[in-house]
């Protein structure tokens, strides 16, 4: 299924594709492109979001379609691939933004869990840059947008399964970012802190309080999710590698890298805090 916005009339425009664009940073993010006049295909498994999207920024310049895609199936990307070969006749920047979130100790999360948040935000990256890197390849250019996190480079407790696959799609970026610069394709990686978006709702926890946890620390203030995705924009047209928006979290990372014993001393300290509030959080249920 796809419905159009306005029509962009420059044939030079970009063509681009977002992966769980109907929310969140992937609807921000068509909404910062859609501004420029280019032409925007979102895909998601969410039809009602996606139908909220379409009627919101209908009256954006450029051209707005949506797309069912599950990254998780490589035929749902092969539609896509179709569909832009056929009517826009190629892709200049794919973003690989869909992804879950997980939360458990070590020794109490499921290993379907890790299945499943392995087949999302990391296997999805995968079998995205798969499909699409042949046609990059034909054209001689093309540009990889990979949504990671803060997450991947600062490795939180009770997380594992999470930093896990955004620390490995900060490892694939690198490795595109070489593999694929001789063929004429750019690669970013995005490392978000936290930001007001609807990632909460997927989550996967047997932790008790991790949900509204989480969902308060997304209720940070100090970036939203239409200036990320601004920054994100901005860093496409200047082919940077790395981008991480947060001055909290470029603040965090320095730290880590060139001060590893403060960092360190924050993290245990940080560690035995929640510790002692899960336990606090079980021994209430007990009772």
């Amino acid at each position: 299924m796809s419905t159009s916005a306005n029509t962009a009339t420059s044939s030079q425009t970009q063509r681009v594709l977002i992966t769980g664009g109907a929310s969140g940073l992937g609807r921000a993010m068509a909404e910062a492109w859609l501004r420029e006049g280019a032409r925007v295909l979102i895909g998601d498994v969410n039809q009602e979001r996606a139908a909220e999207t379409l009627a919101a920024l209908k009256d954006l310049p450029g051209e707005l379609q949506y797309q069912y895609l599950d990254v998780r199936d490589a035929a749902s990307f092969n539609n896509s691939r179709e569909w832009l070969e056929q009517n826009w006749g190629g892709l200049d920047v794919l973003v690989n933004n869909a992804g879950v979130a997980g939360a458990a100790r070590i020794d109490r999360g499921d290993m379907a869990d890790w299945d499943w948040i392995f087949d999302i935000n990391v296997k999805g990256v995968v079998r995205g840059c798969k499909v699409f890197v042949p046609m990059m390849k034909r054209q001689g250019h093309g540009h990889i947008v990979n949504i990671a996190s803060l997450a991947g480079l600062l490795h939180a407790p009770v997380m594992g399964s999470y930093n896990v696959t955004k620390a490995g799609v900060i490892s694939l970026s690198e490795t595109l970012r070489f593999e694929l610069a001789p063929y004429g394709i750019h690669t970013t990686v995005v490392c978000p802190g936290f930001f007001r978006t609807n990632l909460h709702e997927s989550m996967r926890t047997p932790e008790p309080g991790m949900i509204e946890t989480v969902d308060k620390l997304l209720s940070s203030d100090e970036l939203n999710a239409n200036q990320i995705a601004e920054m994100i924009k901005q860093a496409v047209a200047k082919q940077q590698f790395f981008l991480l928006p947060h001055k909290s979290g470029r603040r965090a990372y320095w730290i880590k890298r060139f001060l590893p014993f403060v960092f360190n001393r924050i993290m245990l300290k940080g560690a035995l805090r929640l510790q002692r509030k899960l336990e606090k959080t079980e021994q209430k249920k007990e009772h």
